[in-house]
């Protein structure tokens, strides 16, 4: 997925997400609200891929990017299966679908960050929609010369291909091998930045994954690197830290508690976590004592 983010409304994220969506096709696209649970949105991509549409454009979101499971599965499998609603009919449709989103400072969560390249506009105006443009008719140019631009742009594919396919050095990005050969190397070839840095970003930038690294923070220095049992967590972000602390504050959070920790909760949040590898510390299971579960924080 592309998703154009922006600091303020009048920059163009739409503007722009529609002429990517001309390059797509001759036809304007029809942008969608993007949807607010994983059943709506199993079903509103189900609806969309059985038209087969070049583009789907979720433009002014409100919030980050969640992963959704059909969504996810979408961007990394060429099919995706679910029964279509108002029947029982069971749907196999292909995922071959430009995917395009847009909003005001939000982006990819958890594992949507490694799917999702984030295109960011920033106008360093105070009125983005006074600026003036030296093709203001951007847009006409484009449709009444689409095919002269996609050619151009194949052209650059073309030219790598003669070249003999160099391959530059680049980090890899799983699932996405086939994509990264295609697309990404032929404009690291030619020197441009590397378009997956924003991939990268967003996973550092990940806000679940900024609340993990600063529970295995505030963990490592509080309880140490021995095993603790849940039960102990609560008890210590309770007892013995400050209200304002950060890492009582983190535990709250994840926990889903109003204004204390929830300890059920908590435990789940623990085993969603486990193994997962932060600024150079992850969470681990410990070997159980009294037949209880415990947990430590580990160096890597």
């Amino acid at each position: 997925m592309f998703h154009v983010k922006a600091h303020q409304m009048g920059t163009g994220k739409s503007f722009l997400c529609q002429l990517i969506t001309a390059f797509s096709s001759d036809k304007s696209g029809a942008p969608v609200s993007f949807p607010r649970s994983e059943g709506d949105c199993k079903n509103l991509l189900l609806s969309q891929f059985k038209r087969s549409p070049p583009v789907i454009d979720f433009d002014n979101l409100t919030s980050d990017i969640p992963a959704y499971a059909s969504l996810c599965t979408a961007l990394t499998s060429e099919w995706l299966e679910g029964r279509l609603l108002g029947g029982n009919t069971i749907a196999r449709v292909s995922t071959r679908t430009l995917m395009l989103s847009s909003g005001n400072n939000v982006g990819p969560s958890a594992d949507m960050a490694r799917r999702t390249l984030t295109i960011l506009l920033d106008s360093a105006t105070e009125v983005p929609a006074a600026r003036k443009f030296k093709r203001p008719n951007l847009m006409t140019e484009v449709l009444r010369d689409r095919n002269r631009y996609i050619s151009a742009a194949l052209t650059i594919v073309k030219a790598w291909v003669v070249a003999g396919r160099p391959m530059t050095e680049c980090p890899p990005l799983g699932s996405f091998g086939q994509w990264s050969d295609w697309c990404r190397q032929p404009l690291l070839w030619l020197g441009c930045p590397d378009p997956v840095e924003s991939v990268f970003k967003a996973l550092e930038d990940d806000p679940e994954r900024q609340l993990l690294g600063r529970i295995l923070e505030g963990w490592q220095v509080r309880l140490g690197s021995g095993p603790v049992l849940a039960r102990e967590v609560t008890q210590t972000a309770i007892s013995k830290l400050a209200v304002d602390d950060d890492l009582h504050d983190s535990l709250i959070e994840v926990s889903g508690g109003q204004g204390s920790v929830n300890q059920r909760k908590l435990g789940r949040w623990l085993s969603r976590n486990e193994g997962r590898v932060v600024n150079g510390k992850r969470l681990m299971r410990a070997p159980k004592s009294r037949n209880v579960e415990s947990w430590q924080v580990v160096s890597v």
